[in-house]
């Protein structure tokens, strides 16, 4: 059945999330968050997912508050980054996400990335805020199987989420079965292949044939696969369109036809990339020392 944006994924430990959201990655003008925001509230979008490497969860909450509706309605999503991870650095960067969004507690709380020799650690300071009810639910994001395999382990709690790049080209299906063997749901972050696939043929011959837009063929491919969605505009026109899924269905020929579209590629970074890993940190030490120094 075609999901809604008023439709919710229940997750193993009972919260329910929106299959649809929108992720606010890279917005960090307050103008074009609080209109986005709005807009998405207006058309029905209750799950809203940052992060604090975006450097935007201050504007987000200003952002939420400004759409006028009760919190109760809400699912806040954020993530901590990786120069934050650790058991005691997890502790104080969940309260500086809390205060920057003006919440008492968060919908979801996600580890970034698989920082080696650190995401354990994190997840144990994770648990300890799921046990005290400072977040209702906790996961992951861009883990692979042996990441999982690792940290479960040792972890007391499952993951109840793992939001990971995916789309066409990057279905993620082996991931995908070792996620559903252990009831850890799946997310996608850049389910458009950032753009990439907007003008692929094959895909804008589907949208022909229904009478849809090419990013709503894909974000259907999502949905009937039963994968949460967090697709990112600030165009009120996109914001609109991707609430608004459930007048056509793809069939199976057009599911067979985006299968073989598969490569295997990433548009992100892959998170077996310890190169990538350590240059943001460095990049991110070197934002903070320049802040210090500017005081």
């Amino acid at each position: 059945m075609v999901k809604t944006v008023q439709d919710k994924y229940q997750l193993q430990n009972g919260s329910k999330i929106p299959y649809i959201g929108l992720g606010i990655f890279q917005m960090s003008e307050e103008k074009y968050i609080t209109q986005a925001v709005v807009e998405a509230i207006n058309a029905g979008y209750r799950l809203f997912d940052t992060a604090a490497v975006y450097n935007n969860e201050r504007k987000v909450g200003e952002a939420i508050r400004a759409g006028g509706v009760l919190r109760e309605e809400l699912f806040i999503s954020s993530k901590i980054w990786n120069g934050d991870q650790g058991y005691d650095e997890t502790l104080f960067a969940f309260e500086r996400t809390l205060k920057n969004l003006n919440l008492n507690e968060l919908d979801l709380y996600l580890i970034h990335w698989p920082l080696a020799g650190k995401y354990r650690d994190t997840w144990r300071a994770m648990e300890r805020l799921y046990a005290e009810g400072a977040v209702k639910a906790i996961g992951v994001a861009n883990f692979k199987e042996h990441h999982l395999e690792d940290l479960l382990a040792v972890a007391n709690e499952l993951p109840v989420l793992d939001q990971v790049e995916t789309h066409p080209l990057l279905p993620q299906n082996e991931l995908r079965t070792f996620l559903k063997k252990h009831g850890i749901a799946h997310a996608a972050w850049s389910p458009l292949a950032k753009g990439t696939l907007m003008q692929n043929p094959v895909i804008q011959d589907i949208a022909k044939k229904h009478g849809a837009q090419v990013d709503q063929v894909i974000l259907q491919w999502h949905l009937l696969r039963d994968t949460i969605i967090i697709p990112k505009s600030i165009a009120s026109s996109r914001i609109k369109e991707n609430a608004k899924l459930s007048y056509f269905e793809l069939d199976r020929e057009d599911l067979y036809k985006i299968s073989k579209l598969e490569t295997g590629k990433y548009v992100g970074p892959d998170p077996d990339d310890l190169a990538y890993f350590l240059e943001s940190m460095k990049r991110e030490e070197e934002q903070l020392q320049n802040a210090r120094d500017n005081r």
